[in-house]
């Protein structure tokens, strides 16, 4: 019998054990969640200029050329941005921000 442990209380007692404190934020917050910036700039990218395509292979291998092609400065803007993303939230009692 093999007993299959869910990921999120692996990595609830792993921050538990290793005392870390984690903020209480919703789940699925994009205020708090940078790769719904990368997943915009990637469908400009994607999309530039009005491109379409004729197949879902020409498709694929744009989005692919795309996410291998994510500028560093991008990645490093974001991560920044973290800080400023949380002061936010929690002035706004975690409503809306202007991420």
């Amino acid at each position: 019998l093999k007993f299959v442990f869910h990921n999120a209380r692996l990595t609830k007692e792993f921050f538990q054990e290793n005392n870390i404190t984690l903020l209480d934020h919703p789940a699925c917050s994009p205020d708090l969640n940078p790769i719904e910036n990368i997943w915009g700039w990637m469908a400009r990218e994607v999309y530039k200029n009005g491109h379409q395509f004729q197949t879902v292979d020409a498709l694929r291998e744009a989005i692919f050329n795309t996410w291998s092609n994510v500028p560093t400065s991008l990645l490093e803007t974001l991560a920044s941005s973290m800080p400023k993303r949380l002061f936010e939230v929690i002035n706004k009692n975690g409503g809306a921000t202007h991420y």
